[in-house]
């Protein structure tokens, strides 16, 4: 179970921005207290998990306790990203969960083939957004363990 003393930090990849509004929403709605980080594609993703560029001081890059990830973004694909993040020994310890439009059994395979902790279909409506990030809310920070942040520093 997670320490109540520190915040919860998601770290949202999707390059739809509506799609990003409708999750930051729906996690407020289910009343998932957390700081919500977004990043528009897979560089942008990497940059900010390896503290590069706009990322470089700690401060702006806060260490995601979950990475949900789309598949389809731009410049480089949430399928490249998570290869990446499961092959860095810095960074394979968190978990991603691939949150997608795809329900592909190719992209299935393949996402824990490399890694994923979880695949999910986005849900078609806003109130099984809400019901499904209530659940991962519950899940990922109500359940499980996850190493503390001293112990996972970048």
């Amino acid at each position: 179970m997670r320490d109540k003393l520190q915040p919860i930090v998601i770290l949202l990849a999707d390059d739809d921005e509506e799609d990003q509004m409708l999750a930051c929403d729906a996690l407020a709605e289910a009343k998932v207290s957390a700081e919500i980080i977004c990043v528009t594609d897979g560089e942008d993703l990497m940059d900010y998990l390896c503290r590069r560029g706009k990322y470089t001081p700690p401060a702006n890059a806060p260490r995601p306790d979950v990475i949900f990830l789309d598949l389809n973004m731009p410049k480089k694909d949430g399928r490249e990203a998570l290869r990446e993040i499961k092959a860095n020994p810095e960074l394979r310890q968190i978990p991603v969960v691939v949150l997608t439009t795809s329900k592909a059994e190719e992209d299935i395979l393949r996402s824990y083939d490399s890694g994923a902790s979880s695949f999910i279909s986005k849900p078609v409506t806003f109130e099984g957004l809400v019901k499904l990030m209530k659940g991962m809310g519950q899940y990922w920070f109500e359940t499980v363990h996850l190493p503390r942040q001293e112990e996972r520093a970048i």
